[in-house]
Order: structure tokens, then sequence, then C-alpha cells
């Protein structure tokens, strides 16, 4: 049975680090909770063993990142939740935290919130990981007065919004490695293989077929400018880069992709679980509707798809409702659409928004799956076709030479 290694706070507020033997890490959090325990950690022990020792002592984090956000998000959530007070929590945290820059960082919230600020006030002081979202979310807790329940829901939040970020990550791995493994068995082929062929064709002074010539005249062009095309696809990279912060080349790049059959469902349904997810968080925080549709739109990535945005926040100043604007701007799932219209309808639009996100995070990862099943094949037959081909052009040149029928 695995073992799992806890940090919990003892209802004295007292911090304990210990470690049980569990079928999995929900079962190591009830039989903790069992001893009266309030769970801050439980990690199997192989995570945080030897790993976790290199990782702090060989590479110094240099800053903090959104999973540290959301590990702090679930712990407050989680201290709050059970009763002890916000600087009691976060002095907890602190004890617990083996992360210099979060210790330095929790400490000076704490001497905020000593001071007399509120925790959405000592939190804006580093923009950089706390997000407008997460500052007026925080705020609106403040203001309901139930701030245990609302860090429980951005924790939520947090941890499905980086799932999916992960989950299209991940579907990319594949595809970026067969890409680097075509491009390198191409390199090699080229730069060394074809070479020596050459030569050989040289020496003996044969009547190459057209094939076999272009692809020795390719071999021949990429050693003599190799550094050449190198530098020139390092310019369009930094190119590409700059020009990203372009706000009119970002839209048309957006509008583009928009256009795509391949890609454009998917990208409206990863937009569509983005927004649906951001916006029923916050309703559910208390955040007004206006205001959480216009905090909700920096959660997209897609410019043309936050744009039609501002078209929906001036129809609801007019006094409209949400799913009817969405409809007009053509560019929304229509499914999901109908279902916030029914939210609406209903008085639930927070909970059935959150619905959408659950139901377009698996279409997500449906069309991920599907768009991979074609992918992958075509990058296969490409490389095959490619390499075949290189291989049959030398071959016809070899048995042409020697006279022999094809």
């Amino acid at each position: 049975m695995p073992v799992f290694q806890y940090k919990a706070v003892s209802k004295q507020g007292e911090v304990k680090n210990g470690s049980l033997s569990a079928t999995s890490r929900q079962d190591a959090i009830n039989k903790i909770q069992s001893m009266g325990l309030i769970p801050i950690s439980a990690d199997s022990a192989s995570v945080t063993g030897s790993t976790r020792i290199k990782q702090g002592r060989l590479f110094q984090r240099k800053k903090l990142g959104a999973s540290d956000v959301s590990d702090l998000t679930r712990q407050l959530a989680i201290l709050v939740g059970a009763g002890l007070s916000l600087d009691r929590s976060l002095q907890i945290i602190r004890q617990a935290s083996t992360l210099p820059l979060l210790t330095e960082m929790l400490e000076d919230i704490q001497n905020d919130i000593r001071q007399g600020q509120p925790l959405s006030s000592a939190l804006a002081s580093y923009p950089k990981l706390f997000s407008d979202f997460y500052i007026n979310f925080i705020r609106s807790a403040e203001l309901s007065g139930n701030l245990g329940e609302s860090l429980e829901d951005l924790s939520r939040y947090l941890e499905k919004s980086m799932a999916l970020r992960e989950q299209i990550l991940t579907a990319m791995i594949y595809p970026a490695i067969l890409v680097a493994v075509t491009l390198l068995s191409l390199s090699i082929i080229v730069v060394y293989v074809l070479p020596e062929f050459a030569q050989l064709f040289e020496d003996m002074d044969a009547n190459l077929p057209a094939s076999t010539a272009f692809v020795l005249g390719v071999s021949n062009t990429v050693r003599d400018y190799g550094l050449f095309i190198l530098l020139a696809i390092f310019g369009l990279v930094l190119y590409v880069r700059n020009r990203r912060n372009d706000e009119i080349w970002r839209t048309n790049w957006d509008r583009r992709l928009l256009s795509m059959t391949l890609v454009a469902d998917l990208i409206k349904k990863i937009e569509m679980a983005r927004l649906s997810r951001s916006l029923g968080t916050l309703l559910k925080g208390g955040v007004p509707l206006l205001r959480a549709l216009k905090i909700a739109r920096d959660s997209l990535q897609n410019r043309i798809m936050a744009g039609r945005l501002d078209e929906v926040a001036s129809s609801l100043v007019e006094g409209s409702g949400l799913a009817s604007p969405l409809m007009e701007t053509g560019v929304f799932p229509e499914f999901a659409l109908q279902m916030i219209q029914v939210g609406e309808e209903t008085g639930e639009l927070d909970r059935m928004l959150i619905k959408v996100a659950d139901i377009y995070e698996n279409e997500v990862a449906t069309a991920t799956q599907r768009l991979l099943s074609v992918l992958e094949p075509m990058l296969i037959i490409g490389l095959g076709i490619t390499i075949g081909g290189i291989i049959m052009s030398i071959l016809v040149a070899i048995l042409s030479i020697n006279e022999l029928p094809i």
C-alpha cells in the first residue's frame, strides 16, 4: 500500500507532519481528517523524497508560478473553511512552506493584514501572481463575508483551469516530438548520407535522373547555406514573437484561426470552457454580471471572441440578458448559449455556466483526440513519403548507372 507524507493542522492550530499508508490521496486525506486534523497536503512518499530534495537544492526557484498560487489558494480554503482566522491560516502556511519566495510573500501579506488592510488589497501588491480575476473574486468574497466558501470555489476554478491548460499542452507533446524526429532524420540524411552518394555519382560521371538531381541539389544547398537557413528560421521566430505583441496582427491571426475548419471548432470549445468557468465562478462569488463579464473577458486568448464580449457588455448596459447578445456574435457554440439561456430563465445562471464549462472541457478532450487522430497519421505518412522518396531517387540512380531494368 502506498505511503503518503502529510502536513496537517490540529484544532489548536499546531502544524503536524507525518506519514501513513493509504490506497489513494483521497483515502489519505480521509484518514487525516478522522484523526481530528485539518489536512494541508498529502503527497506520495516517492514524490516528497529525493525528487523534491533535488528540486529544492539543485534548482532554486527564481519565481513563483500558477501552481504555487493554486496550492496556496487550496490551503487557505481548507484552513479558513475550518474556522481558523485569516492571520492564523497564513501563519500556518508560512511555517509549512519549503519555498523561501512563498514564505517572504506570505510574510508581507500577513503584515498588511495585521495593519488593517483586506486580503484583496494585500494580494494586489503582487499583480504578476494574482490576476484581476483573482483579486476581484476575493474582494467580492470579503464583501459577502463568506471567504472560506469563496476560496474553495476559487481553488476549484484554478485547478480546473490548470487542468485544461495542461491537457492542451500534453496533447501537443506527441506531434511536437514527431515533427522534431522528422526534421532530425531528414537533417541527418541530407547532411551526412546524401553527400556520400553525390560523391559516388560524381566519380562515376553518371547522368542522373531528374528526381535524384533534385534531391542532391537540395542536399548541397542545405550543406552550403545551412547556417543562413538556421539564422533565417531564428529571425522568423523572433519576428513572429514580436508581431504577437501587435494587436492588429494578433486580431488578424485569430480571425484566420476561426476560419480554419480543422481547428476552429476546437478553439471555440476551449474559449467557451474558459469563459463559462470564469464567469460562473465570479457570479457564484457575488460579482455583478456586467463587471464579471469584463473580468472574464481577459481569460479568453482569441482576440475576436474577446472583442465580441465588448459588444455583449454594451447590450447588458442597455438592459438585455446574456444569452441573446452572445447568440448575435455568431462565434460562440450554440448549444452552450442555449444552456445559458435556460440558466437565465431559471435564475441559476452561475450553476449553469459551471455545467457548461464541465461539458466543454470534456468536449475539448474529445476534440483534441479527434484532431490528433487525424494529425498523427498525416505526419507519419508525410515522413514515410519524404524519406521513401529520397531512398527511391537514390535507388533509381544506382540502377540506371548499372543499366539494370527497373
